[in-house]
């Protein structure tokens, strides 16, 4: 039987079940997720830089839908150090699936209302599995326990009209009480502007499990053209020396 990400050594051992390997530690650094990459020369300039995942959407109503604007080969012929995530909205595990065989994902994002039997369907399939919660004027911290023991990450991100890229920061602070064992990308409108203090939040602890940012509009020429320009002073701000 397999244990639970994310279960204390202690309890899977009162259990008689293998210890867990232990949850992504909060890095020394934030990792940084670029999401909603489509076009194939903006893809390398964004690639070049490193970021630690890159993000495509495979959602058919988002603007930054996939769909044939990547070849597949493109996209698995991405450094092998750079975590391939496909972000998928209330989609079936075997499309998901097929979708991670065709382009070589290694990690897959849920941005809709999916159950956590289908986290751990995604999990025992091999992926490092984000689930993604949107954030209005408060947090249910008690309605994500039951993703815990199935997810590597989690990703807040800001409500709004459409499950992602609604280009609204949502209030940081609502984070200060997280107590969960699952570490967390901060998402939601995410610019420039922002650099500074989520690097000082990410030493500060001031938000306990953030682990990364997710960047996507804010750094747009167009929907899905990333401007390898921007991305590369966020990462500066984000990677000092």
């Amino acid at each position: 039987m397999k244990t639970p990400r994310n279960l204390p050594a202690e309890v899977a051992q009162a259990a008689g079940l293998p210890v867990p390997v232990p949850p992504p530690a909060a890095p020394a650094r934030l990792l940084v997720k670029v999401c909603g990459m489509r076009d194939a020369a903006a893809l390398a300039g964004v690639a070049a830089l490193e970021p630690d995942f890159l993000g495509f959407i495979f959602a058919p109503r988002s603007p930054r839908f996939v769909g044939d604007a990547l070849a597949p080969e493109v996209v698995r012929g991405l450094p092998a150090s750079i975590w391939k995530t496909g972000v998928f909205v209330n989609e079936t595990t075997d499309n998901i699936l097929a979708a991670a065989h065709r382009f070589g994902l290694s990690a897959a994002q849920l941005h809709g209302q999916e159950p956590p039997a289908q986290c751990e369907e995604l999990s025992e399939a091999g992926l490092l599995v984000i689930k993604a919660f949107s954030v209005g004027t408060a947090v249910d911290f008690a309605a994500l326990l039951p993703y815990v023991p199935h997810c590597d990450y989690f990703l807040f991100d800001t409500k709004g009209a459409a499950p992602g890229g609604n280009r609204a920061v949502f209030d940081w602070n609502l984070l200060s009480s997280y107590h969960l064992p699952v570490p967390y990308f901060l998402a939601g409108g995410l610019g420039l502007a922002h650099a500074a203090e989520l690097a000082a939040l990410q030493q500060s602890g001031r938000l306990p499990g953030l682990a990364g940012v997710d960047l996507n509009s804010a750094f747009e020429t167009a929907p899905g053209v990333k401007d390898a320009g921007r991305v590369r002073q966020m990462l500066a701000a984000l990677r000092p020396a």
